[in-house]
């Protein structure tokens, strides 16, 4: 392709057919079936990221495909595709890595002014690496955001302010010097939107240490408005917060915020851009909220 600045990239899906599918979930315990592609997503998927190919020179882009927030259940069984992919250049990004005690699975997200902009999950051992992550140098530092599951019985932990080094990596804690996160039951934020046709994404953000961080995400059903967080498990600890700044000496001294402990924003976004914001307190029982637009 010729030299110079591109600002747009589209992805062409491959459409499915009666023999083969292309775009398709299995979900937990069930067969694979075929995602609902709507017409917009069907002419290409947009994303917008400048990049810059040099003459006679290979350019690298590492697509990050968002399945969480992708695929979107509907109230009848079956699962629509919304993509959320973004692009970054190679050479300017880095890594973040981590051991947890415990909490093997939990979730673990970068975000940059409480919006997640890469996750994982950790494995059994609680290892995780966050990658890529576009370098502090341009984008800033990162905040990690560590949510275990209700499985493991342990709350959220936070590290603040940590750098990102373009093709380099990022210790927040070690196998020798793992994080380990203080118990806590967990609870559930549900309701419906209307009208369902808003196509809300709903987001559960909780402000401790001085910042506001996403702690769980989910989509509305795009038939009946219907959202739960989570509908297996629930996704919310009730118990504090426990949060710290980076520092190369490990270990990182997290500090439990007891006055954020259960309370939530529970954040409604319609497909319009239109968001509406709502208090809960987990801190005794599961919340019912629900959203009108």
């Amino acid at each position: 392709m010729p030299a110079g600045t591109y600002q747009q990239i589209r992805l062409v899906l491959v459409p499915n057919s009666a023999g083969s599918l292309a775009n398709s979930v299995v979900p937990t315990g069930g067969a694979e079936q075929a995602l609902d592609t709507p017409s917009a997503v069907q002419s290409g998927i947009k994303i917008n990221r400048p990049f810059t190919v040099a003459a006679n020179t290979l350019t690298d882009l590492v697509l990050d495909f968002d399945a969480c927030k992708s695929v979107v259940a509907r109230g009848n069984g079956t699962f629509s595709l919304k993509p959320v992919v973004s692009a970054l250049p190679s050479v300017v990004s880095g890594a973040v890595t981590g051991v947890l005690a415990g909490a093997p699975g939990a979730q673990v997200y970068a975000e940059r002014n409480g919006v997640v902009v890469k996750a994982t999950v950790a494995d059994a051992n609680g290892n995780f690496k966050l990658s890529p992550i576009e370098q502090s140098s341009t984008a800033g530092n990162v905040d990690v955001v560590i949510v275990p599951t209700s499985a493991n019985g342990r709350g959220t932990g936070i590290v603040r302010g940590v750098p990102v080094v373009a093709s380099g990596s990022t210790a927040v804690s070690t196998a020798a010097l793992p994080i380990t996160l203080p118990s806590s039951v967990f609870r559930t934020v549900s309701g419906t939107v209307t009208p369902a046709s808003a196509l809300a994404t709903i987001r559960a953000l909780q402000s401790t240490g001085g910042g506001t961080f996403e702690i769980a995400a989910t989509a509305a059903a795009s038939d009946t408005g219907a959202y739960s967080l989570f509908p297996t498990q629930a996704a919310l600890p009730a118990g504090a917060p426990v949060v710290g700044t980076y520092q190369t000496t490990l270990p990182i001294l997290l500090t439990a915020d007891l006055t954020a402990a259960g309370k939530y924003s529970i954040q409604a976004t319609s497909s319009s851009g239109t968001v509406s914001t709502q208090q809960v307190n987990v801190a005794v029982g599961d919340v019912v909220q629900n959203f009108a637009f």
